[in-house]
């Protein structure tokens, strides 16, 4: 990343930073993934129960085969390779009472709106209300001005790449865009838009001054 994109994530995330916390929320700022997987780390207390939620970003960085072997952490991973769906649902189910949830977010609008899109609803959920400590690792390349872009970004971008990821079979993933399908594995269903909350420092924010993520 060149100088001048360095200067701008910068900037842009100490405004963003001052917005969360306006909006009851934290954040904090790492120039690199390397170095928020280490700042993320530390926030997790010994004897804690982590919750992995889908990212791109966090698996990226290592962050799960780090946590994995802290001691006396329990994760709690529903995408365990080998594991039956019923197990991966019953783990997310037991993620929401979870000590910490760590995520990314879709996109963050320059005044500190979260916006998020989810198939099955676990991670909005789980934002919303659960874990006692919610981490979101979220790369400056989500940053958008507000809340019709951030949508369209996630819409029209996010899904369609998620898509392509997971293999599945939808429209979006032989045109790259959005067609609103009504697929079975269709994975744009669930919104949430967080302005705000009333446990105050709940969520974390970790802006990461690289392009991360999808």
């Amino acid at each position: 990343m060149d100088e001048h994109q360095v200067v701008w994530n910068e900037k842009v995330a100490e405004k963003l930073i001052k917005k969360l916390e306006k909006r009851r929320m934290e954040g904090s700022y790492a120039a690199t993934a390397a170095l928020a997987k280490e700042e993320v780390i530390a926030m997790i207390t010994p004897g804690a129960s982590v919750y992995r939620c889908g990212t791109m970003t966090a698996g990226e960085a290592g962050l799960w085969e780090s946590i994995a072997e802290m001691p006396e952490v329990k994760l709690i991973d529903p995408y365990e390779p080998g594991i039956p769906p019923e197990e991966g649902l019953a783990r997310r189910q037991q993620g929401m009472t979870a000590d910490f949830m760590i995520a990314s977010s879709n996109a963050i609008t320059l005044d500190g709106k979260l916006v998020n899109l989810d198939g099955m609803g676990n991670r909005v959920a789980a934002m919303a209300f659960g874990p006692k400590k919610v981490i979101l690792m979220v790369g400056m390349n989500k940053v958008t001005p507000d809340l019709e872009s951030a949508m369209a970004r996630v819409k029209h971008y996010a899904a369609p790449v998620n898509n392509i990821r997971f293999g599945l079979e939808n429209p979006c993933v032989k045109t790259g865009l959005c067609s609103d399908c009504k697929s079975p594995t269709r994975i744009c269903n669930m919104w949430s838009i967080i302005e705000g909350h009333m446990i105050e420092k709940r969520i974390h924010v970790k802006l990461i001054g690289e392009f991360v993520g999808y």
